[in-house]
């Protein structure tokens, strides 16, 4: 298969992982997104980018972006080739919102765009080859599709489907600290086994929120996104996000933790009020910033040219 264009651009949306019960298996995507620009060249890679993780990312062939391209294209049978890449970052690194999956998608979308076959890189296909570089695909299937997405491994083969969301259901706020965390550490701090009542007790809610997500019925957020397998034990990697999570909870607003952490996400509330309980709870507000960011519903598709 060879090459069929030289430019390509791709705007990818930071995600949020869990949403409390739904751990490795919920996701959704948000309006705060990377636009990255390529031309194919003769050879080489240059990388420029500017915005999140400008001057502490790689701008080489083991940048993560340039990383899922060569494997798109390997997997496309198209040979390899040069790369200028231009990134303007807007997904915080390093914060649970999901910044690697969105490179990896990128990288992949990027790759489909150039062969200029949609079918040689089927969006299952594109789940799949991000699930090589992510380990799971609740990250990279709200990347690539937009919305709330259920996402699993059977066999291991990544498949997600989108869920039904009603309107305004979701207003999506996130607090964004100063720290970051690793998600190798996060996922470091979780035990091996859990136990049953916990396991039943995360199936229901998740369950629960499918279901408050589809009807819009806002008032079964909180209590559908009560977790019991992970958050806590990742309180000692990021003990001010879990107590500002466990205090907004226990004043009415649904809050999980994003992802790995150590970002929070409100799934809805009142920016003005969050914002007030977040400066009467923390020891530095200025550590922390309130984003809105709105559900952003629709795919993630690569432009030519």
């Amino acid at each position: 298969m060879r090459i069929q264009h030289t430019r390509a651009s791709v705007r990818v949306p930071a995600t949020s992982a869990n949403l409390g019960p739904g751990f490795d298996a919920l996701g959704l995507a948000v309006d705060l997104c990377d636009d990255l620009e390529l031309e194919a060249t003769t050879g080489g890679v240059e990388i420029t980018a500017r915005g999140e993780g400008a001057g502490s990312v790689p701008t080489g062939e083991e940048h993560l972006v340039v990383r899922a391209l060569r494997r798109g294209l390997d997997e496309a049978g198209a040979p390899q080739v040069g790369v200028r890449l231009h990134c303007t970052n807007r997904i915080p690194h390093g914060r649970g919102m999901g910044s690697s999956a969105a490179a990896t998608v990128a990288g992949l979308l990027l790759a489909r765009a150039l062969v200029g076959e949609p079918e040689a890189l089927d969006d299952r296909t594109v789940l799949q080859l991000a699930c090589e570089f992510e380990g799971h695909p609740d990250n990279a299937a709200p990347a690539l599709m937009g919305g709330v997405v259920l996402s699993w491994m059977r066999g291991g083969h990544a498949r997600a489907v989108a869920l039904t969301v009603a309107e305004d259901v979701l207003r999506p706020l996130v607090l964004l600290p100063r720290a970051t965390l690793s998600t190798h550490v996060a996922r470091s701090l979780l035990p091996e086994t859990v136990p049953y009542g916990d396991a039943v007790h995360n199936a229901s809610r998740t369950a629960l929120l499918t279901h408050a997500l589809s009807t819009g019925d806002s008032d079964l957020l909180l209590e559908a996104t009560e977790d019991r397998l992970h958050q806590e034990h990742r309180a000692p990697g990021m003990s001010q996000s879990v107590e500002l999570m466990r205090v907004l909870r226990q004043e009415g607003v649904p809050a999980v933790i994003s992802g790995a952490g150590p970002a929070v996400l409100v799934l809805a509330g009142d920016r003005a009020r969050v914002a007030g309980l977040v400066r009467r709870i923390v020891d530095d507000p200025s550590a922390w910033r309130l984003a809105q960011v709105p559900l952003r519903r629709h795919p993630s598709r690569a432009v030519v040219g």
